[in-house]
């Protein structure tokens, strides 16, 4: 699915202009982005949470020539679902944990 997809489904869902849709989109992950970018996390009830997290320099390998190298830290991002869209995903919905 693609962003186009996203604001078209908004558009006939929800009733609003594609103009409008898109706008909402934007609007939705510029802020989803921005708050990614501070290092807070994106907590979407049902659906899951996005985080940032820290990774430290670590000791890697060149693949074609076996040479040592030292990786520099970076952050990365992460998802996790909710156990709602995990059971939605896995066709359990409605059942509770076993």
């Amino acid at each position: 699915m693609t962003k186009a997809d996203i604001v078209e489904n908004v558009t006939r869902t929800c009733g609003f202009a594609k103009k409008e849709s898109y706008d909402l989109v934007e609007s939705v992950f510029s802020i989803v982005k921005a708050t990614l970018e501070s290092g807070q996390e994106v907590k979407i009830s049902g659906f899951g949470k996005f985080e940032v997290k820290q990774k430290n320099a670590r000791r890697g390998r060149n693949p074609q020539t076996g040479e040592s190298i030292i990786l520099d830290p970076r952050r990365v991002l992460t998802f996790k679902p909710s156990n709602l869209l995990r059971a939605a995903i896995n066709g359990d919905a409605g059942q509770g944990p076993a």
